[in-house]
């Protein structure tokens, strides 16, 4: 097993408003801090080799806690759960047979492990009552699974989060999984158990909120300028 080691604060990288965060399928070769490629790490690593796998968690460590600190809204979960989605990859890495990136594959992982945590906690992760009712909005009816212009364009992304963070849970992680993360409304429905039609309610529900969140946010910085 390899030795434990803090895990760093991420930086706010990801763009919300549908930009894949995920790896494609087909990337350039990754390099190791230790001068290996990531493709040699992952051999040696399902050889047994602990340093190897030490080097994996060095490379992939920040993001997963990124995910997991967006999907959860609270650092000490985020924390908690980044050292679970990697003992369940010390574990299951001699499963890896390199169909899909390791980085897409580490992804899935560690969204299942926060789900999983989610559901021992008996959170809502999505409400079906919420999702039958019928959505308000002002104006044309439109695709309630296309992407939001609004939040697309928003440019205060520490705002942003924050707003994410205050979402009420099934909002967020259907926010997070779909706009920040770049799954599809199927691949959503198959790990939360829900339909595609109730995922694509909960995430324009969680978008209207957070045009609501930032609009109050915009009216107060302006508020104090005057």
């Amino acid at each position: 097993m390899w030795q434990s080691i803090s895990i760093a604060v991420p930086q706010l990288a990801s763009k919300a408003g549908g930009v894949s965060t995920r790896a494609p399928l087909t990337t350039p070769k990754k390099v190791m801090a230790s001068g290996m490629s990531e493709a040699e790490a992952i051999s040696r690593a399902q050889q047994g080799d602990g340093q190897c796998f030490e080097s994996l968690y060095s490379f992939h460590k920040r993001r997963v806690y990124s995910l997991c600190l967006r999907m959860t809204g609270n650092t000490a979960e985020a924390e908690d759960l980044t050292q679970e989605a990697f003992l369940q990859l010390y574990r299951k890495i001699i499963t890896f047979r390199g169909e899909s990136a390791f980085s897409t594959w580490l992804h899935r992982l560690s969204v299942n492990v926060v789900l999983m945590h989610l559901r021992k906690k008996g959170l809502p992760e999505v409400s079906l009552q919420e999702a039958l009712e019928p959505a308000e909005e002002d104006g044309p009816k439109k695709d309630i699974g296309a992407h939001d212009q609004v939040l697309d364009g928003s440019i205060d992304r520490v705002n942003l989060e924050r707003a994410i963070e205050t979402l009420p849970p099934g909002y967020r992680i259907i926010f997070v999984l779909h706009d920040v993360e770049g799954y599809e409304h199927n691949e959503i429905a198959e790990m939360m158990g829900c339909s595609i039609g109730n995922s694509k309610s909960q995430l324009h529900k969680a978008r209207m909120k957070l045009r609501d969140l930032l609009k109050a946010s915009r009216a107060e910085r302006a508020a104090a300028k005057r």
